[in-house]
């Protein structure tokens, strides 16, 4: 099997063959052509097989009626007590309820409700206490007019059920719905857009010695069994967005090697979503042993990865990664023009 990475450019002289990247701001003229065990080489992007070339040039359809024509922002609400950044802070629905309030003012394009930490040695939380978490918040949100769309982070699918009663519109499951498998289910009864993320092991286990041949693409083809599974299921993959789960049983090496590698994700003909924030193979090369310290390598990471075409940003600091993209993004304009 080969793989394809688009070598992508967000802005700067544009070839005339060069192609357009999921219909996005990015473009490529040039592919890396990957084989297991065997040699890399670069070619051009007009020698692609004619399928990898419409996959990977083919617009995105917007996920919960949000464009993935430019980047979003996914502003995260944890209602727990133990999430690794802000475990405690939101954990009574008031305090959520207006946590998410202030991420929509600062420009959060969805909300993300979690009830259950997935942190590195996190343990299982009931699924009738996860309800009991994000349900109100979510149903709240609605009562006072918030109208951007709203994920519920959760594995399983009585809280997915519950959030989507409660006004929720698309379900964020970290474990792909290997977890549970009624989350493929639900999904395709509701028709609702799903991301699909990838772990290796159970959050209270994924750290103790992760192991990959090849990370970046072990991922891919755990992503590409997943989507296919979720298609089987009867979910189109127009609705299906993808996540390469950095930190969810990765060392620091797995998580560089997952961001450098980014574009390859584009080949599965879905949005490509990033979960970076504040996560700790930031804290060790900037050596911020707190997670609220690290808020500028986060925004660092959002940017790179929006250079290679992500269209997703799952953050905690929603304003200040809405005002880098600003400003990066013009700057991008300027040197086009």
């Amino acid at each position: 099997m080969k793989y394809y990475r688009p070598i992508v450019r967000p802005h700067g002289p544009r070839p005339e063959e060069a192609l357009t990247l999921a219909g996005g701001w990015c473009w490529f003229s040039e592919v890396e052509e990957i084989a297991r065990g065997g040699p890399r080489r670069l070619v051009p992007a007009a020698s692609l097989p004619e399928d990898v070339r419409a996959v990977l040039t083919a617009p995105r359809a917007p996920v919960a009626g949000v464009s993935m024509a430019r980047p979003v922002v996914m502003g995260i609400v944890n209602v727990t007590p133990d999430s690794f950044s802000d475990g405690g802070l939101f954990d009574c629905p008031e305090a959520a309820v207006s946590h998410a309030r202030a991420l929509c003012a600062a420009g959060a394009d969805i909300l993300d409700i979690g009830g259950e930490s997935t942190r590195p040695g996190a343990a299982d939380v009931p699924e009738d206490e996860e309800i009991a978490r994000t349900a109100p918040v979510i149903a709240d949100l609605r009562a006072q007019g918030v109208r951007v769309p709203i994920s519920v982070d959760t594995r399983k699918a009585a809280v997915g059920r519950a959030a989507l009663a409660a006004g929720a519109d698309f379900l964020n499951d970290v474990a792909a719905f290997s977890y549970d498998a009624g989350m493929a289910a639900l999904a395709a009864h509701a028709d609702v857009p799903v991301c699909l993320m990838h772990a290796q092991g159970a959050p209270a286990t994924m750290q103790e010695s992760p192991r990959y041949d090849d990370v970046v693409l072990d991922v891919y083809d755990f992503l590409a069994t997943r989507v296919a599974d979720a298609e089987a299921a009867g979910i189109d993959r127009a609705r299906i967005v993808v996540d390469p789960g950095i930190g969810f049983g990765k060392t620091l090496a797995h998580n560089l090697a997952l961001l450098r590698g980014l574009s390859l994700f584009h080949a599965l003909g879905c949005p490509v979503l990033l979960g970076a924030s504040r996560k700790r193979f930031i804290g060790a090369l900037a050596d911020l042993p707190q997670a609220r310290e690290r808020m500028p390598g986060s925004v660092a990471v959002a940017l790179a990865g929006v250079a290679q075409g992500v269209q997703i940003l799952r953050v905690h600091d929603v304003g200040e990664t809405r005002q880098a993209l600003t400003v990066t993004q013009a700057i991008w304009k300027d040197e086009d023009s």
